[in-house]
């Protein structure tokens, strides 16, 4: 039976914590989009010199008020899509407690994890492209490889039980 030391397993524990957290709030924040964009566009208009601090980010958030305003109210099945995308990181954080419980006999799940935060890269880049998006706005779907992947991946390459 292959066995980790106790400082890496505490570490490894943390990070998918973390890692599930991060996965959790992803999903409930999808739930209120509307209620979100709402309270942000109340932000703007009561502080108009935000305008002045950042143009470009302002314009884009109004636009996207007005797109979601416009979407919900006249195409609300639309929202569907972002129940099932909060449904699907709740889910995924799920999937994880099992490597919580047993980082080296579920090393596969925290695998799969990773290789998903990589594939967040091309899949941005590629589906913003085609719907149109700037570039800079995709970008930031790269944290989810530098917060999701990256350090669990330097915690499993230390020393890892799970090469044995």
């Amino acid at each position: 039976m292959v066995t980790m030391p106790a400082r890496q397993l505490k570490q490894v524990r943390l990070w998918l914590i973390l890692f599930m957290s991060g996965l959790i709030i992803s999903g409930l924040t999808a739930l209120p989009i509307q209620w979100e964009i709402d309270q942000i566009k109340h932000v703007i208009d009561n502080a108009p010199w935000l305008h002045d601090l950042a143009p470009g980010l302002i314009d884009w958030l109004l636009y996207v008020h007005t797109g979601l305003t416009a979407t919900y109210q006249t195409y609300s099945f639309i929202v569907v899509g972002t129940d099932w995308l909060a449904f699907a990181h709740i889910v995924i954080a799920i999937a994880f407690i099992g490597p919580l419980c047993d980082p080296v006999r579920n090393v596969w799940v925290i695998q799969f994890g990773m290789i998903a935060c990589v594939l967040v890269i091309p899949a941005a880049l590629i589906f913003d492209a085609l719907r149109g998006l700037p570039f800079l706005w995709g970008a930031n779907r790269l944290f989810v490889w530098r917060d999701g992947d990256h350090p669990v991946a330097v915690r499993l390459s230390l020393g890892s039980p799970f090469r044995a």
